[in-house]
């Protein structure tokens, strides 16, 4: 993997509980493991969430769009007002304090489990009398539901991310390989000038490949940085790939029992 010298982050430069003596109750999600003893700090410009379905991830990134004014379900700072998920505060974010270099002029959280409710509450106020401005005018001109699911990701990224804070959780839900890479020129364009920061949850080895970006580890706690080939997202999709019978032994009942007889 190409080896790039990190930089600072330009705004978000991490969090930590208000409270010292905060007393955590022992129920979700304050019963995570890496809340223990937590305080995060960034140190790149782009800091990738890894871990196991349920380890967190994305828990600690719906408290930083709160702590950032933007809604936990996703959007801009405008679609703060709106509701279209289920999520309408972060009960994490209540008891965090960020720490900023300095608050940035724009942000976007782009949350991919609740991306086509977003994408209908545009429509909705285009066809609301007393919305005055035209909805899809960051969003490529028309309507997201007018294209694929993972064209209509890119079409949204491309056009709403420029200079800000953008906190993404599991982009690659819709994207192809190709179109990850896509993403990944995308993100590396949007930092010239350091004007730009991303912190992304994700499960996409190829999307941990971003040279000189932190990658830190839900799995173990505290929460640390971690190397790609460290990942079990990394070592478990090159095993597959490079040896398939060897896992399929132990993933298939068919084989299995054919092998006992």
């Amino acid at each position: 993997m190409a080896q790039v010298s990190k930089t600072d982050p330009p705004y978000l430069l991490g969090t930590q509980f208000r409270d010292d003596e905060f007393e955590r109750p022992e129920r979700f999600p304050f019963n995570l493991p890496w809340l223990e003893d937590f305080e995060l700090t960034f140190d790149s410009p782009v800091t990738f969430f890894v871990g196991e379905n349920g380890s967190g991830k994305s828990t600690l990134i719906e408290a930083i769009a709160a702590l950032c004014g933007l809604p936990v379900s996703g959007g801009g700072r405008q679609d703060a007002t709106n509701v279209f998920g289920p999520e309408t505060t972060s009960e994490l974010a209540q008891d965090l304090a960020p720490v900023f270099l300095k608050r940035p002029r724009d942000g976007y959280f782009f949350r991919a489990e609740y991306y086509a409710q977003y994408a209908s509450l545009l429509d909705h106020r285009a066809k609301d009398p007393d919305f005055r401005e035209n909805p899809y005018q960051a969003y490529g001109g028309r309507s997201l539901h007018t294209r694929s699911h993972g064209e209509s990701f890119l079409e949204l990224m491309q056009n709403r991310f420029h200079e800000g804070l953008f906190l993404l959780d599991e982009p690659e839900s819709a994207l192809s390989p190709q179109r990850q890479l896509t993403l990944l020129a995308l993100i590396a364009d949007r930092l010239k000038g350091s004007k730009s920061q991303f912190i992304i949850a994700t499960h996409s080895p190829i999307l941990l490949t971003f040279p000189g970006a932190t990658i830190l580890n839900f799995d173990e706690s505290p929460l640390a940085p971690i190397e790609i080939e460290e990942t079990s997202h990394f070592q478990i999709t090159q095993g597959i790939l490079k040896n398939p019978e060897r896992y399929w032994q132990h993933l298939s009942p068919a084989k299995t029992s054919e092998k006992k007889r």
